[in-house]
């Protein structure tokens, strides 16, 4: 099939160093004439090289190189700033919204919320080396953080609940999927829509049980890896 034989050759010349991280390929139809191929051939050869995380598109732009993935654990805490730091990427935040609303029906779900109850909604785009990669929706509950929107929302959450309010993360409960980007999303990412995404939920908790907010993480697929060691305890028989 000649659009595995192209993507075959685009692969090698990744893994090579012929092409960089970030290097944006030419047009599609430029590529076309260089495969002589048709573009329906090509588009189905960069599909699957978008699948398995190798080239990124952005919208109107075209198709780039993907950088290496930084490594999520979800057993570690570290923050966005911090988990790009261990990678030797530079991090930036940048506020989409943050205000009180009525809690819609994801907040409500994962917060255990009654109808009609107030929610903070915080969101942010978060950069890695200038380039858009995770939209972030946080809800917290203005009850337990009634100053919370006065604060710097592109520092980490969860050091200004630690510091400034006193509550301390006991247990976080994960979810991991996949979806497509959509609208709002989709633009504030770069990203077309229907491109891929990994889907990070995440509930916190603290140590009575207490449920302290949850956050949606939607990242574009090629930017993240997750990964974890879990050291398992053996029962004696």
């Amino acid at each position: 099939m000649q659009y595995v034989k192209i993507k075959d050759v685009i692969v090698e010349q990744i893994e090579s160093g012929m092409l960089s991280p970030n290097q944006k390929l030419p047009s599609e139809r430029k590529l076309a004439e260089s495969f002589d191929t048709t573009r329906v051939t090509l588009r189905e050869a960069l599909s699957l090289l978008e699948a398995e995380g190798r080239i990124y598109r952005e919208d109107r732009r075209g198709w780039f190189i993907s950088t290496a993935p930084v490594k999520y654990d979800p057993a570690q805490s570290l923050g966005f700033s911090d988990l790009a730091r261990t990678h030797g990427r530079e991090a930036r935040t940048e506020i989409i919204s943050a205000k009180t609303i009525l809690a819609d029906k994801q907040a409500a779900t994962l917060l255990k919320l009654q109808p009609f109850s107030d929610v903070y909604r915080i969101d942010r785009v978060r950069y890695l080396d200038g380039r858009p990669v995770v939209y972030v929706t946080s809800y917290l509950l203005p009850e337990r953080f009634s100053t919370l929107l006065s604060f710097d929302l592109s520092q980490s959450l969860t050091s200004i609940i630690t510091e400034h309010f006193g509550v301390q993360f006991h247990k976080v409960h994960y979810r991991v999927s996949t979806r497509s980007l959509l609208g709002l999303t989709a633009g504030a990412l770069r990203a077309t829509t229907g491109t891929p995404a990994m889907v990070i939920e995440r509930v916190n908790y603290d140590r009575n049980g207490g449920v302290i907010g949850c956050t949606i993480e939607q990242w574009r697929h090629d930017s993240i890896n997750i990964e974890s060691t879990v050291e398992l305890l053996m029962s004696s028989s």
